[in-house]
């Protein structure tokens, strides 16, 4: 009777009913799956009601009324009343901000997409007064990162040239923007995929891991039941971090045992490069084994996209816990208790189930954006834009793309400039390089993170980003819009403006909501209108 009456004080509504409130309540679109998603992450408490999920609808308005719906007064008391909720693009979802081809590789320190296209569409609104570009002007990405102001471009039917002094950016932006056949890139797919499958077959990894993620499953469905376990973390019922290192270390002994059994070393035995490192045997044998079936597929496109995959594979398949992909801490050989899914997980050892979703993710992006795309120009070049020399390049390359350099210059640049001493951009995709043989430049980074942010590297800082829109303003038109994304807590683009002859015009303040680390604290950056003196 106590169980009924309880039941009976609450407000019990199902996964589309709950959708429905909440959309009426936010004032902006929910679905079932954003309940879902907040009964899995224990933030709110699922409910069975003659067997069918249901949730509280008191405990759903607390969880929006103390996170979601206060979020924009909490950001404007940290970060300041100027804040442009405008351009927060919150009523996004994820699969919004990662597009269609956005979404082929992944990189740190990326804008969105919807931010390059407010700026570059033809449209103005109460903060963006005037339109800055037309369809057909040509624009300029000089630190072109893995190629979003190009994607978009290509959308709105501007022509768009990228720099970049990594070979990998410009390997991940060119791979975007191919055209390609896709019927014949399905081909060239499927056949590695059969290879690799017979490879594995083979091997005694695989009969090893189908018996190891059996006693996974069986260990986590007693110690770790979902969702409850984490509605119990959620409410401090269970100190997480005591209990999972506790039972870490009791299946330890069960995956000690299993290797043993299987005569299995997770762990290579030498340790001389990033791929020694962070990979397990088993994974390092089926990446080396696909990239010598990728350097055989007949069509140079194909290869490069192919490789692509491949490094996001390989990216996935480190041996790192789940919830350190972003930032690497250490390599882990073994099971272990992972904080971002409440149970004991596994470094992976094998390559093959992540091959085949991103290959199949991969032709469906590039299929979305075919039928986005227009017959505007995009390219992305390898160098340095302090100093490259534009127009001989893109000849070289594009003699389409010269002439209309030639006839009406460049009308602008949309760009993020690196941050002094955040990213080491070329460390954080090494597998990459060292599986492909790229070319480091390490040392032709600006405001690289070994430098930090001293005064003396805020200088030279200064100096370097002046230095490329200097370089730059040759192939500018005189009427050009610059517009430079930065997170400028040190005020340096002030200085940097006034060293390249230009003043700043307007700027843009954006809450940044959509990020991916751990660290989801209040956060912002600015987007400076630049223009010439």
């Amino acid at each position: 009777m106590e169980a009924l009456h309880t039941l009976e004080q609450k407000e019990l509504l199902s996964l589309k009913e709950a959708a429905l409130w909440a959309k009426g309540y936010l004032k902006k679109n929910v679905t079932e799956s954003n309940i879902s998603y907040l009964i899995q992450y224990g933030k709110i408490k699922k409910i069975q009601n003659n067997g069918i999920t249901h949730v509280d609808k008191n405990e759903l308005k607390r969880y929006y009324t103390s996170f979601y719906g206060r979020r924009e007064i909490n950001w404007k008391e940290k970060l300041g009343r100027d804040l442009n909720w405008h351009l927060s693009f919150d009523y996004l979802k994820e699969s919004d901000t990662t597009k269609h081809v956005h979404r082929l590789h992944p990189y740190k320190g990326k804008f969105i997409p919807q931010l390059v296209e407010y700026f570059l569409d033809e449209h103005t609104d109460e903060f963006k007064k005037e339109v800055y570009f037309q369809k057909g002007d040509i624009i300029l990405d000089p630190f072109c990162g893995s190629g979003t102001t190009l994607v978009q471009a290509a959308e709105m039917e501007i022509h768009a040239i990228g720099v970049d002094v990594s070979e990998f950016n410009a390997f991940i932006s060119n791979s975007k923007i191919f055209s390609y056949d896709l019927m014949n890139l399905y081909q060239d797919i499927k056949k590695i995929t059969s290879a690799l499958k017979e490879f594995i077959f083979n091997s005694k990894w695989s009969q090893f891991e189908e018996h190891l993620l059996k006693d996974i499953s069986a260990f986590n469905a007693n110690y770790f039941p979902s969702p409850e376990f984490k509605f119990k973390v959620q409410q401090k019922e269970i100190d997480e971090a005591k209990y999972g290192e506790e039972k870490e270390k009791e299946f330890l002994q069960i995956f000690y045992k299993l290797a043993e059994n299987y005569q299995i070393k997770p762990q290579q035995e030498k340790l001389e490069g990033f791929l020694d490192q962070w990979y397990s045997k088993s994974v390092r044998d089926e990446i080396e084994f696909v990239w010598g079936e990728i350097k055989n597929v007949k069509e140079e496109k194909n290869r490069i996209v192919l490789s692509l995959v491949l490094s996001r594979t390989a990216r996935s398949c480190r041996a790192t816990t789940h919830y350190d992909l972003a930032t690497l801490k250490a390599p882990i050989f073994t099971t272990y208790y992972c904080f971002k899914h409440g149970k004991i997980c596994k470094p992976l050892f094998s390559i093959l189930k992540w091959w085949i979703t991103y290959c199949d993710g991969t032709l469906q992006r590039l299929d979305q954006f075919r039928k986005l795309r227009t017959n505007a120009h995009q390219i992305c070049l390898t160098g340095d834009s302090r100093k490259i020399d534009l127009l001989t390049e893109i000849k070289r390359k594009n003699s389409d793309l010269d002439k209309l350099i030639l006839d009406r210059k460049i009308k602008g640049i949309f760009s993020s400039p690196p941050y002094v001493g955040l990213i080491n951009y070329h460390e954080q995709h090494a597998y990459a390089y060292e599986l492909f043989g790229f070319n480091r430049k390490d040392d032709l980074e600006i405001g690289p993170l070994s430098k930090g942010q001293t005064s003396e590297a805020r200088r030279v800082y200064i100096q370097e980003i002046s230095n490329v829109l200097n370089h730059c303003r040759r192939y500018l038109a005189p009427d050009c819009h610059v517009f430079l994304v930065a997170n400028d807590k040190f005020n340096l683009y002030p200085s940097i403006a006034q060293k390249a002859g230009m003043r700043i015009v307007q700027q843009f303040k954006r809450p940044v909501l959509n990020r991916t680390e751990r660290d989801k604290g209040a956060y912002a950056e600015t987007i400076f209108h630049l223009k010439s003196e």
